[in-house]
C-alpha cells in the first residue's frame, strides 16, 4: 500500500480508488483511538465516519508530513469533541437502540474492507444508496442533499439512517459466514 501522504495527494484529485486504500489501511487506526478517547463503538463508528467523510471532503487539511501521526491527532481532537458535546447533551436524546447495537457493531466495522462496503451499498435501495454516496463521496451535508433532491431534510436523514443501518446488517451477516 502506498504511504498516507501519496495517497492523500491521489484523493486531491478525488481518485476513490487511493481513498478505498487510505481507508482500508487506516480505518482501524482511526476507529481504534477514537474507542480509547470515546470507551464507545457507537461513538468510534461516528468519529471514524466523520474523519474519513473530512479527508474526502476536504483533503487538503492534510499538507505534508507525517500522514499517520497528523491522522491519529485530528482523531483524538474530533473524539473528545464529541464525547464533550454528548456530554452537554440531554440524555433523552441518544436512540435506545445505541447501546445494543454498539456492542458488536464497533467490531464489525472495524474489520470491514472496502468491497464489502461497496456490495452492501449496491443492495440497498437508489432511495437510500443516493443520499449515502452523495455524502459520503461527494461530501455532501444532510441539508445540501435535501435541497439538490427537493426531498425534506428528515426524510433524507431517515433515508440515510435505515440505509446505514441495513448496510450494517448485511456486513455483520458477511462477516459471521
Amino acid at each position: 500500500m502506498e504511504d498516507g501522504a501519496r495517497l492523500m495527494e491521489r484523493v486531491r484529485a478525488r481518485d476513490v480508488e487511493a481513498f478505498e486504500q487510505l481507508y482500508d489501511g487506516y480505518h482501524r487506526l482511526v476507529f481504534g483511538i477514537a474507542l480509547r478517547v470515546a470507551s464507545d463503538a457507537a461513538l468510534a463508528e461516528d468519529v471514524t465516519q466523520a474523519i474519513f467523510l473530512k479527508l474526502w471532503s476536504a483533503p487538503e487539511t492534510f499538507r505534508e508530513g507525517n500522514f499517520s501521526g497528523w491522522l491519529s491527532r485530528v482523531t483524538r481532537n474530533r473524539a473528545l469533541d464529541v464525547v464533550r458535546s454528548r456530554a452537554n447533551r440531554p440524555t433523552g436524546e441518544i436512540p435506545a437502540d445505541v447501546a445494543a447495537e454498539a456492542s458488536t457493531d464497533g467490531t464489525v466495522f472495524a474489520r470491514i474492507d472496502a468491497q464489502r462496503v461497496r456490495s452492501a451499498l449496491s443492495a440497498l435501495s437508489e432511495e437510500q444508496r443516493a443520499p449515502i454516496e452523495m455524502g459520503f463521496f461527494a461530501g455532501i451535508t444532510h441539508e445540501e442533499i435535501a435541497q439538490r433532491t427537493g426531498i425534506p431534510l428528515g426524510t433524507i436523514k431517515t433515508r440515510i439512517r435505515t440505509g446505514l443501518r441495513r448496510m450494517r446488517e448485511m456486513l455483520t451477516e458477511a462477516v459471521s459466514r
